[in-house]
């Protein structure tokens, strides 16, 4: 499938955003738009975004954030902040979402993984009556010991070359990257973050997987959803780790589906 490029103004600067439409000829469904990992890209995601939306009947859009993939490279100078997930949550994803001409009205659901899924809970925090529903796959809430640990290590990969051919396959600039993302976690204000205290303004249905091997942090990040916004659902994956949707895309893929069309059915009757 074609991938396009959305322009944004952002800081004085044109920035360019990849981009991939699923069945963009479904003008009446609703939108789930995919937010990726840490050291993720619109490719990265695989086949998956299209076996979800196809199973679930909707449209789906697909992207790099700034720093990502095809997307606008950062300069070597600028450095990310422990508040960069808000960043993207708050500016630079609004403005692509305008660009990549999503209506204001459109039916919208997010679906994150890891910092993607953070991305999406600020998200829907920030401005709850715009999701219908949020589906994210071990997300962080705050970073555990284990967080910083896994990030330590994948940077680490990265450097000694283990990691370094298979990342550069994805992004323009993967040593950019890499040292964006893990410079941004493991300094003071990266691991004192937190978004525990936004959860409890966050009113729209919510689902929240993990595994339970996950090498990123432990079943709290999700349990901690459910305390702050009661109506989060869980689904807790034994024998899987950080990457469920592709250790096991069934269980993922089925639960998604029954959690949006039961939302839908919700909402369709309290219409």
């Amino acid at each position: 499938m074609k991938h396009d490029l959305a322009m944004i103004e952002w800081r004085g600067r044109s920035i360019g955003i990849e981009h991939q439409w699923i069945n963009r000829e479904r003008s009446g469904a609703p939108l789930l738009l995919f937010l990726h990992e840490g050291l993720g890209s619109l490719s990265l995601w695989r086949n998956f975004p299209a076996r979800l939306c196809d199973a679930a009947g909707v449209q789906g859009l697909v992207f790099s954030r700034y720093g990502y993939g095809r997307s606008s490279t950062r300069p070597a100078h600028e450095q990310w902040g422990g508040d960069f997930m808000q960043v993207q949550a708050l500016e630079l994803i609004p403005a692509f979402l305008a660009a990549a001409g999503v209506p204001a009205e459109q039916e919208l659901w997010l679906f994150g993984h890891s910092d993607g899924g953070s991305i999406a809970l600020i998200m829907a925090a920030h401005n709850p009556s715009r999701y219908c529903g949020v589906i994210v796959t071990a997300p962080h809430t705050s970073i555990e010991s284990l967080t910083a640990q896994g990030v330590a290590c994948a940077r680490q990969a990265f450097e000694d070359g283990g990691s370094r051919a298979a990342l550069a396959r994805h992004h323009d600039d993967a040593q950019s990257v890499v040292t964006g993302w893990a410079d941004s976690w493991l300094t003071p204000d990266g691991l004192a973050w937190t978004i525990e205290p936004l959860l409890a303004s966050i009113t729209c249905p919510v689902l929240a997987i993990q595994g339970e091997q996950d090498a990123f942090g432990t079943l709290e990040q999700v349990r901690v959803i459910r305390r702050q916004a009661p109506q989060t659902q869980l689904l807790e994956l034994e024998g899987r780790g950080h990457v469920p949707h592709f250790e096991d895309p069934q269980a993922v893929i089925r639960a998604s589906v029954s959690f949006i069309r039961s939302v839908s059915q919700a909402r369709a009757a309290h219409a």
